[in-house]
């Protein structure tokens, strides 16, 4: 009988090897820093913070703890990733120095922020120009979504506090680009919450609000070329208030919590105005219609407000809610949306549900814990995570093509980023291979071409 030596090969480890480098693919976000600009728009944006005859200017070392973040860092520190691997990330400050950068951010407060937001702003609207067809417009129109996340805290820090889940913690509020389903998402205000701040609060809902407005490239801020959806929390009179008075300039889509009226005025609603529900793909969902509500209960509510109720069967086992009706699952949505079957805006309000995939991409992309103590400092770090879902948005939006298109940060790390290479020098040019037998070489490589097509800013 033939002796057993284990299910893996044997090998021996050693260091002081030399021309390998680790996270080699990683290069796809360093060349789509370069080819959008971020570098100069950051330094830039950031200059009044440099300090005399500083080494380090202040745009990199934040550039360098985004692209940390994003290749899965979670903490200050974990920028020696990149210090470890200059030939491909250059020069990186020391632990000290990106330290001191941060309570300088700090400590310079919504100045610091708005410097950073703008510089995110510019280079956001030429991404979307140099995306073309792959720029997150549905029909010409930007889909926003507002939703809140739950980070939790494991010792004291400021503004940490009991959420509603009983947990402990932090409760940010954060917007998100929708790219549909061809596509992820991307950050475009975030919001620093003590936790037990209230999910309905309308003033950080309308902050929220106009913190994404910013963002987005200025032809999209007017004519209803922007829809903003959220959730139940969302749908309040103040929030709603504030919506309708730019109904100029938006669109939107707030889940509503079912009142005795609504209740009530579902009851009378009769059986031939239902119309089936609807699927993404126009097939009719079997055991589920929808129909608008009109009469008393509008009163009180903003002008040009419609009410668009959803009944279903629920699933075999599903509890029912006291605010359910005959036995069917009932929602509700508000929109000042016309021209389209209420089915339609019943499925786009559904869709809603993809602001859940960008939370869950946010938490592995650094928002999985607030690492610093002083809010003023966490408020810094919320910044970095959106530079680093940015990059993360904007790098698949403008290299890569199909499935790839839609992996979500922990499959980028694992298929692309983590990727190792030797690097050689041919006729002064720095070159690096990937290993031939690596699954996704040709994506990183054709990605690389993609980005490498494109003009350079300036």
């Amino acid at each position: 009988m033939k002796k057993r030596s284990g299910f893996y090969p044997r090998v021996r480890v050693r260091g002081g090897g030399a021309g390998a480098v680790s996270q080699a693919g990683g290069v796809l976000l360093v060349e789509t820093v370069r080819r959008i600009g971020l570098d100069t728009a950051l330094s830039t944006a950031l200059e009044p913070w440099r300090r005399p005859r500083a080494v380090h200017d202040p745009g990199k070392v934040l550039l360098d703890l985004a692209l940390a973040v994003a290749l899965g860092g979670d903490c200050l520190s974990d920028v020696a990733m990149l210090r470890a691997e200059p030939d491909l990330f250059g020069l990186v400050a020391s632990d000290p120095t990106v330290s001191r950068l941060v309570d300088t951010l700090a400590a310079a407060g919504p100045r610091a922020l708005a410097a950073v937001r703008q510089a995110r702003a510019e280079v956001r609207e030429r991404v979307w120009s140099l995306a073309g067809d792959a720029a997150p417009n549905t029909a010409d129109e930007v889909v926003v979504d507002i939703d809140g996340v739950l980070v939790q805290a494991h010792s004291e820090k400021q503004d940490a506090a009991a959420t509603w889940k009983k947990t402990f913690g932090h409760h940010p509020l954060f917007a998100f680009v929708d790219h549909g389903p061809g596509g992820s998402g991307e950050p475009v205000a975030g919001l620093l919450r003590p936790g037990n701040a209230g999910s309905n609060t309308a003033s950080d809902h309308i902050a929220v609000a106009q913190q994404a407005l910013a963002q987005l490239p200025k032809k999209y801020r007017r004519g209803r070329r922007t829809l903003i959806r959220t959730d139940s929390a969302g749908g309040t009179h103040d929030f709603l208030n504030w919506l309708t008075q730019r109904g100029r300039w938006l669109s939107y889509s707030v889940g509503m919590v079912i009142t005795d009226a609504i209740h009530q005025a579902v009851l009378l609603v009769p059986a031939s105005a239902w119309t089936p529900a609807t699927e993404p793909d126009g097939n009719i969902r079997d055991g589920a219609w929808v129909a608008e509500l009109a009469g008393d209960v509008l009163k009180g509510w903003p002008k040009g407000m419609r009410l668009i109720v959803r009944k279903e069967r629920p699933y075999p086992g599903a509890q029912l809610r006291i605010t359910d009706a005959d036995g069917m699952r009932i929602t509700c949505f508000a929109t000042n949306a016309t021209g389209a079957p209420i089915a339609a805006l019943e499925l786009r309000h559904r869709q809603r549900a993809r602001a859940e995939d960008r939370i869950r991409a946010a938490r592995d992309t650094g928002l999985r814990n607030l690492p610093l103590h002083d809010a003023s400092q966490n408020r810094v770090w919320l910044e970095i995570v959106q530079l680093a879902l940015d990059l993360l948005a904007w790098m698949p939006m403008l290299a890569l093509t199909g499935e790839a298109r839609r992996w979500e940060p922990k499959r980028l790390r694992l298929r692309l980023f983590s990727t190792a290479a030797q690097l050689v020098t041919t006729g002064r040019r720095f070159w690096l291979r990937l290993a031939r037998h690596w699954p996704w070489t040709q994506v990183i490589t054709t990605a690389f071409e993609r980005l490498q097509a494109l003009p350079v800013p300036g």
